[in-house]
């Protein structure tokens, strides 16, 4: 894939509300299965695009992406014919998308403004995004952008802070049609979380209230808010001091101690402290208000996952035993998935957690044949898990299910299509899987891959018979602690740092590097 698509990782959204009774025990664990020997096929099914080379379902940065409903609707950006002089993306004007029942519509866009992208859909079918407006930010002279709502066919700009400003940018919606995300204002600040030069605030929106600027943790000054429940609880980051963070600068672009919070009406906003470093960074959250994501140990030369939990507060789920691991989603059972370095701090795996007789359990998912590296990216109510593999987690999207192994999804793909499936971004609780994938021309297509099963009756091409994959070399096992031969010699605490964070911390902070416009 292109070097320029990777910006498409945007710092936004929540996980998709899974159907679920709010009642279910956070402790409460699904029986384990036998491994897995035989998979469904999945028939692949391409967005398109609206006339230009690519599409997207916004590949994961932090947190989590919810572009894909448990309706089966999923939502991204398309590229249109038109040149950006501004190469935005990847130098097309792109419009947002819905794909409902084999039709892909486009969302449009506000008025004057020629490009929108959609980050978030919730359960009832409500969509946030971002739209520019046509007008020019007069403090940093770059095109605005505006928060945006999609709903009954129509876009609702959400406007921008009370205090004043111009750019604001959506995170996540519920289906109560409550959205977050983070806006300017116009207090100047070098150490902006948005490197526009001016402060960053994380908001609330609805019909009745409007914007409203939810706050800092104590002495922070700016702060961001990624994500919402369908109880309307909020989960975002504030900086906690001025002290920098060097971890949290390289990685996730917030250049000072950053801590990550929890925020509902009744209560305000709440720290979820940290493992004792300056950089804690929330990724997911489940309709049970618990949180997963990643912080620094004290003296920030390691970095683990954490589970919050409203009852027993932050916890270290552990590693797989390198000193870098991050949790990535967590469903509304509390099993949570992300990825771990081994032993030696020379490979990273993609890890399992649930909790049982109130420890935490660790299951090593293994790589796909030889691969040096994976990682979970989606955990469904069934326990299936969705993520990346390959040379530098990069090059496929995996399916792991019902005890594993691990398994390239471009195995059990059943259509003749052209298209490799690079990377994971969602599975629903359906076993729908949102993927971007990669033509011979090396442009992306936003995929959606429906498993050819009992849920799935009489869907068009779709190959009912079951396959044991082709794996390719043997998926390795558990807990080997070995490296690949050819892999480099061990890096400095500093290198793997960034190495870790560059998995899942892409964020896009405005146009990245200027390019040349296609002709």
């Amino acid at each position: 894939m292109r070097k320029n698509l990777s910006a498409l990782s945007i710092a936004l959204s929540l996980c998709a509300a899974l159907a679920l009774p709010i009642g279910l025990s956070a402790q409460e664990l699904k029986p384990q299965k036998e491994e897995k020997k035989e998979h469904h096929h999945y028939q692949l099914i391409d967005m398109g695009t609206f006339g230009g080379p690519n599409s997207f379902s916004p590949t994961p940065g932090y947190p989590s992406y919810g572009v894909l409903n448990n309706r089966g609707t999923l939502v991204g950006l398309a590229d249109t014919s038109t040149p950006d002089p501004l190469c935005f993306f990847d130098c097309y004007v792109t419009h947002a998308f819905q794909w409902q029942n084999g039709v892909t519509t486009d969302l449009g866009v506000l008025a004057g403004g020629p490009i929108s992208f959609a980050i978030w859909i919730s359960a009832s079918g409500l969509i946030a995004g971002v739209s520019q407006n046509g007008q020019i930010d007069p403090l940093s002279g770059f095109p605005e952008l505006r928060a945006v709502l999609w709903q009954n066919g129509g876009i609702t700009d959400l406007g921008t802070l009370p205090e004043g400003g111009y750019e604001s940018y959506t995170s996540a919606v519920n289906s109560r049609g409550q959205v977050v995300g983070f806006a300017a204002n116009t207090v100047p600040d070098p150490n902006a979380m948005l490197p526009l030069g001016y402060q960053t605030r994380a908001f609330l929106w609805d019909k009745q209230k409007g914007m409203q600027d939810l706050g800092t943790l104590p002495s922070g000054t700016n702060a961001e808010a990624g994500l919402i429940n369908e109880e309307g609880q909020v989960v975002g980051w504030s900086y906690t001091s001025s002290a920098p963070s060097a971890f949290c600068a390289s990685g996730y672009g917030f250049p000072l101690t950053t801590g990550s919070f929890i925020w509902d009406e009744e209560n305000g906003m709440k720290d979820l402290g940290s493992l004792g470093g300056t950089c804690t960074v929330a990724y997911d959250l489940n309709n049970r208000g618990q949180v997963v994501g990643q912080s620094t140990l004290t003296g920030d030369k390691a970095a683990h996952p954490f589970v919050w939990d409203p009852a027993t507060g932050l916890t270290d789920p552990g590693t797989l035993g390198g000193d870098f691991a991050s949790a990535f989603a967590i469903n509304d059972y509390g099993e949570a998935v992300g990825g771990s370095y081994l032993p030696g701090d020379l490979q990273v795996d993609a890890v399992l957690w649930r909790k049982s007789a109130g420890k935490w359990q660790k299951t090593d998912l293994g790589t796909v044949g030889s691969a040096n590296c994976s990682y979970g990216i989606s955990v469904n109510a069934s326990g299936q898990v969705a993520g990346d593999s390959g040379a530098d987690c990069n090059t496929l999207a995996f399916l792991w299910e019902d005890g594993g192994p691990m398994v390239d999804l471009n195995t059990l793909v059943s259509s003749n299509s052209g298209i490799h499936v690079a990377e994971a971004v969602n599975i629903n609780d359906r076993g729908e899987i949102a993927v971007t994938g990669v033509d011979v021309d090396g442009n992306a297509h936003a995929v959606l891959l429906i498993p050819c099963d009992e849920n799935h009756a009489d869907v068009e091409g779709c190959d009912y018979g079951l396959i044991e994959p082709v794996i390719g070399a043997p998926v390795r096992p558990p807990q080997v602690t070995q490296a690949p031969a050819a892999s480099p010699a061990k890096l400095s605490p500093a290198e793997m740092m960034t190495r870790f964070q560059s998995l899942r911390a892409g964020r896009n902070r405005r146009f990245g590097t200027p390019q040349t416009s296609p002709q």
